[in-house]
This record gives C-alpha cells, structure tokens and sequence, in this order.
C-alpha cells in the first residue's frame, strides 16, 4: 500500500505549525550568547525597548518559572534556567526575549540588546571535563554527572595466548537538522492552555506544561499537527518554549516563535558525543575471549537527556557476539556546548559502531577475514531467548542468516578478489568492503499504548492513537491494520494523533516503538469493536453472538447460512444509539511483553584514491530484520532514511567548535550532510523474525540504518587503505583526515 500521508506533503497542503497558529499572535524573538562560558555582568534592554512595535524586552530574572532539572537517573541534578541568569555556559544559550508586532519587528529589536559577559575559560573536550580542573556549575563540585562500573582496560583481558588490541575511538557530535526546526505558539483563555507544539509526544508535552505552569493537565490542550521531522531530538520541551507559553500567559495573548537554521544547529538537542576507549581480545583462531569498553558521554551545558544514553551504550555493548566476558564503564559529563539528547538509536548505534570497529581490528591483527570472526562469535538461533552480560534480553534473532544474506548480494567473494587485483596493482584507486552485524533495542521502557477505532454513520472509522507521526507512515500502517481486521476500505479509515483533546492519552512517538505498541493497540481495538458489532448485529437479527458471522471482505455481519440478512457496518452505526451506545467504538492500552531487538547486517562498498583521500561509496547492501513486516514500502523508507543519516555520520556529519568554544557549523554551508547525490541506489534483502512480544510480531525499523550503516562505511574506508598501515581514521571520514591518516601510515608516523 502506498503511503496516504504523502499527497497532501508533496503538494504543500500539509498543514504544520506556521499555518494554524493564531495570526494575531505576538512573535518572539530570543537573544542569545556569544560567549561559551562566562558571568553575566549586565543586559542592556533600552535600545530594543525603544524600537517600533516591540511590546516587551525580558530576562531571566523577569520570569518566575524554571529552573529545569535534568534526569533523576544521574548521580547529579544541574539545573537549567529557562533565560540564563548570572552566568552563560554555551554559545547559543537564550539570556533575553523580544516580544513584537512582527516577527521582523522582535528581530530587529533582539540585535539592539547588548549583554557584557565577563569570559570564563570554557571546557569543551569530554575527557578534559572529566578532569574537573574547570568546573562549569560551581554548585556540583564536578563535571561528572554519571559515573557507573568499575574502570576497565585491556591489561584485564591479557593472557597466555590471547590476543589483546585496544583503540580509542570518537563518535562525533551530530546535528539533528529536521527539516522543520521547532515552532510553537501558545493562547491562554480562562486559566486554560491552548499550545500548538512541533512535538513527538502531545501527551507527553502536555503533562511538562501541566507541571511547570502548576495546572491539572485537564487545563492544557496541546495540538500537534503535521510535524517535518523528529528523529528523536522533538521529544519534551525547550527553555524557549516554555518562555513563549509564559509570556502568553504574562502578556494574555497568543504568541508564536519559529527557529531559524542557525538557532536550530545551537538551540536543538544534538546527538551523539561518545568518546570510547575499546578493548578486545581473543585466541589466533578467531575466538573472541573478552571485551571491555570505558565511554565518557558529552551532555552539553546542562545535563540533558543525552547523559543517560551510556545505559543504552552498555546494555548494547557486546552487540551480536556471544561474548561472556564483558565489562563497560560509563560517564557522563558536561561541557560549554549545547545540549545532547536523543537522535536516532540514542547511545545503541555508538555501542555497535564501537564493537563493530574492534571485530574488525582483532580481525586485522590476528591475519584473518572479518567476516569469519563474526561468523565464528555470532549469537545462534538456539540461544535465543537470552540474557546478556550487560543485561539485554534479547527476544529472537537469526543473526547469521542475515548476514549470510547480505554478503551473496553483495557478491562478498567477487569483491574480495576485485580488491586484490587493484592493490597488486598498486594504483590510487583502492577499493574497500565494510562489514557491520548490528542489534538494537526498541520500546526500551516497554510502555504501553492507547488505541481506539469508531466507526461512523457512512460505516467507516476513526482510529485514534497516541503515538504521534513525524514522516514514519503510522496513517498508512494504522489503517491498514484495521481495514484488515474489520473490513472497512482502506481509503474509508481515518487516522488521528497528536491532539490531547481527541485523543485522551497516549506515550509518543521515539525508540521505534510505535507499530509494535501502537499498531498492536489500534489493531486490538479494531478486534474489540468487531465483537461488540456482532453482539449488536446479534440483537438487531434476534440471533445468538455465536452465530454471527464477519464477513471481513464485503465488512458486513450476518447469521452464519443467511448472508441476506447481512447488516453493514453503517446499518450498525445507525443502530448502536438505540442499544445504548452513543456511538460504536472501542478502545484499548497494548501492554506488551518486553522490549524488542531488532537486529540486521550491512555491508558497504567503496572506493578510495590514496592520492587525496577521497571516498566514494559506490554500494550499499542492507539486510535488516525489524520482525514482521506490516508494509514492506514503508520499510524500504525506513531503511533508506536509515541508511542515509549513517552514512551521513561515516562520511559527512559533525558538529565543531572552536577553542574557544564558538561553534563553526551553524548553517548548511558548514555543517555537511548528504543528498541524494552522493547516495548509492540502496539494496536492501528482506528478512523477518517475529518477536513473542506483540501479536503482530513487529520489532520496530526506525533507526536500523543507521546503526548498520555507520560502521560499515567506516569499516569498508578503513579495509581500502588497510595496505597502506592505516587502522583507524576518527569519524567524519573527510577526504582530509583520510588523506592524512594515508601520509602519516606511509612516513611510519
């Protein structure tokens, strides 16, 4: 089935933010820091004050909400103002608002407000952070805010013939650039909250704006419509959000705020930010004996949520492989750069990138075909359910399998013995195969779902869900499930989200979660209203439930050997109000039995000129595993998506300060990502193992690409120069620090 949302996207009749939010509302614009670190010494607001249609110039000590704490799950709370107050801890921070008639009208003002900042010596480097010789918040003492197992190293794996290779390895800081940066706009009406939030939760913002404006959450109504990416970094709310809420209330009107690209590449949760010292070790047969990773976690200036993406990093460590001697040490710190959160896989990609690179550095180093290794220490599908030694409990998998499939269609053997040619041949172009087995874990929290289906007067229905869609395809898959359940035409089922006022509960959207607890509820409630249509066709045809039959493909009820008699689904509708319904319909909560792992491998080809560093992926194979598959087209979209942001983070991706702290990728002209230019045609091999954890037995694909994807590339640039004595090269894999990590190999540096 092909996507219902798409037509009305592609024909600019999606309807977003900017174009339902009040048009008489006040617009905002914030002030922010230019300094990394630094006290406050004072604002000047006069100048802005002065200006044509400027209504209001705020600061933080105007306001009376806030400060926001960070995650109960560290050892330290950091508090963060919603407008800094006394001192400014990265580049970007908002420290005062503009209110205006316009939205030029707040940006003009904005620029005439003058802040003097008195500079402190910024910490930016993780590891440095750990030190504590800087500490950023006065308050704490330190800069660690998680520190979890004991400290780890390679000289715990070594042994009477073992093999023991260890690398330090950095996965870069990323930016989420949805093409929809956040907006919002909030309206108070008698003591009652009306925001419009570019979210990937309603429920889950509405409750953050119950709590910090004191109200029952029956008094805030939170309206997410279309939503133009998400991919993890749009869950919760945002110090600017919260000001624009409070200054509608302040002002009692509607006010608004949409972020530039250059506010979004400061202002939005980033991802990543892993710094990895790896260890692996093994017998010369290929036997992989032990593993030990110590990873300190960038959280930016306050502690966001990217601080507890380590437990994710250590529960995925030991990835595929049956590795019974595992041990990961993880911290967190923060630094004078903006927040890191969620962003596709959060802290599960960088623990496969980091197992994937050391397979193929013990492979390497003990002489022999990385995919033999992996296939000698891959978890078999007798051993599943399991257990692993950092604590993941892995549902079902057949790890080999899809493997074995991704190397026949990339044609492994052929390409190995085309890589041996070109470098017995010795000229610039060198050709490199990358491998990656990947795992992950979806529904991480395991939380439950709401879901309900009505059917209406014309005998079609309303599914309502609560999770929320941000370009995944839910309206597709949802009405798909319950066109299948209940007969209804496909194009006859209607799909809501995101509006707390029609949908009276519900998690979100994030960690691939949605089919299998969102999908699995809208399907549930279909099979619910189903049962209470055969008791109402049961009482309209004087007939026992028992003998009603479901005609699934004409959608009607009937008394089993009297299809005559046949009620529809609207004849039951029309019906259901003088038996005592107000209308036919169900609902349900999906509770499912765990978390899920979907898992999957990946190999990419690529071509390296050893005289400039210069890479060109030229194949990119893909066979992932997310369960079954409700709409094989979806994932083809997911994966393609997938694929396209890890190979983004192998070849394109990263955010950069400056010593001092200044970041240097604000706009698309420094921040690289790819297009559809420097993408192969993608390939990707189906294959489905069902999880006992949902009655559709679906896993979740959402960010399988990604974490498949990243490794390999790095793997297939790696194994192209591997020859020439490179080992390693830090992610982006830029045509300079390739050129580089080339010369350096070739001068025995």
């Amino acid at each position: 089935m092909q996507r219902i949302e798409d037509p009305a996207l592609l024909r600019g009749r999606g309807t977003y933010i900017d174009n339902v939010a009040p048009t008489d509302a006040l617009h905002v614009a914030f002030v922010r820091a230019f300094t990394a670190h630094g006290t406050i010494e004072s604002i000047d607001t006069s100048d802005a004050e002065a200006m044509p249609g400027v209504v209001g110039v705020l600061t933080g000590a105007d306001l009376d909400i806030g400060p926001l704490t960070s995650s109960p799950l560290l050892a330290h709370t950091v508090s963060q103002p919603v407008l800094a107050v006394d001192r400014v801890r990265y580049v970007g921070e908002p420290i005062a608002v503009v209110v205006a008639e316009t939205k030029a009208q707040a940006v003009d003002a904005a620029e005439a407000v003058w802040a003097d900042v008195e500079p402190i010596e910024p910490i930016l480097d993780p590891e440095a952070a750990a030190s504590d010789d800087v500490v950023l918040h006065p308050d704490l003492g330190t800069n660690v805010v998680l520190d979890q197992g004991e400290p780890v190293g390679p000289e715990q794996l070594e042994g009477d013939g073992v093999v023991v290779v260890s690398e330090r390895l950095i996965n870069q800081r990323m930016a989420a650039v949805p093409l929809e940066g956040r907006v919002v706009a909030a309206r108070w009406d008698d003591g009652r909250l009306t925001q419009w939030s570019c979210t990937q939760g309603a429920h889950g913002t509405r409750d953050e704006l119950a709590s910090v404006f004191g109200l029952d959450p029956a008094q805030v109504h939170v309206i997410t419509p279309d939503v133009g990416g998400g991919f993890g970094a749009k869950h919760g709310t945002t110090p600017e959000e919260l000001v624009v809420t409070w200054l509608a209330r302040h002002l009692d009107r509607p006010v608004r705020w949409a972020e530039t690209r250059s506010e979004n590449m400061v202002g939005m949760v980033q991802g990543r930010g892993q710094v990895q010292h790896a260890s692996i070790a093994g017998t010369r047969d290929g036997t992989i004996t032990g593993y030990r990773l110590d990873v300190i976690q960038e959280g930016g200036a306050y502690a966001g949520s990217g601080c507890v993406l380590p437990y994710m990093t250590r529960m995925m460590a030991p990835g595929c492989y049956a590795i019974d001697d595992v041990r990961v040490r993880i911290r967190s710190v923060v630094t004078n750069t903006s927040t890191v959160g969620a962003y596709r896989g959060a802290g599960r990609p960088e623990a496969a990138a980091a197992i994937e690179r050391m397979v193929d550095r013990f492979a390497a180093e003990i002489g022999m075909d990385p995919v033999e290794v992996r296939r000698k220490n891959l978890l078999q599908p007798d051993a599943f359910p399991l257990r692993t030694a950092t604590g993941g409990s892995y549902d079902s998998g057949d790890y080999p399998a899809v493997l074995d499939k991704a190397l026949e269609a990339a044609g492994y053997e052929d390409l190995r013995a085309r890589q041996a040619e070109l470098r017995a041949e010795g000229g610039s172009k060198q050709l490199g195969i990358g491998v990656s087995a990947y795992v992950e874990i979806t529904n991480v929290l395991r939380q439950s779902e709401y879901g309900s289906v009505e059917i209406t007067a014309e005998g079609g229905a309303i599914v309502r869900t609560g999770s929320s869609a941000h370009g995944q395809g839910h309206h597709t898959a949802w009405a798909m499930l319950v066109s299948d359940r209940t007969g209804i035409p496909f194009d006859r089922i209607e799909v809501r989200h995101g509006d707390t006022d029609d949908v009276p509960r519900g998690g979100g959207t994030g960690g691939s979660k949605s089919l299998q607890i969102g999908g699995a509820a809208a399907a549930a409630a279909a099979e619910l209203v189903v049962e209470r249509a055969k008791q109402l066709a049961a009482d309209l045809l004087e007939a026992d439930p028992s003998d009603i039959v479901h005609d699934q493909m004409a959608g009607t009820f009937a008394v089993a050997g009297t299809p005559v008699t046949a009620k529809s689904w609207a004849d039951l509708a029309a019906a259901a109000p003088a038996q005592g319904m107000e209308v036919l319909a169900a609902e349900t909560d999906f509770e499912p039995g765990g978390s899920t792992f979907p898992f999957g491998a990946h190999v990419a080809v690529v071509e390296v000129d050893t005289d400039t560093g210069k890479v060109r992926l030229l194949r990119h194979i893909a066979c992932d595993d997310a369960g079954t598959i409700v709409n094989p087209l979806l994932v083809d979209g997911q994966v393609h998506g997938g694929v396209a942001a890890g190979i983004g983070q192998a070849l394109f991706e990263e955010v950069r300060y400056d010593e001092e702290g200044n970041p240097l990728t604000t706009t698309f002209a420094d921040y690289a990502f790819p297009s559809a230019a420097e993408m192969p045609s993608f390939e990707r091999i189906p294959h489905e193992t069902p999880t006992p954890h949902n009655p559709l037995g679906a896993k979740g694909i959402g960010e399988s690409g990604t974490i498949g994807a990243t490794p390999a590339v790095q793997n297939a640039v790696v194994d192209a120069v591997a020859h020439l004595g490179v080992r390693h090269i830090d992610m982006p894999l830029t045509a300079e620090r390739v050129w580089t990590a080339i010369r350096q190999a070739g001068s025995g540096s």
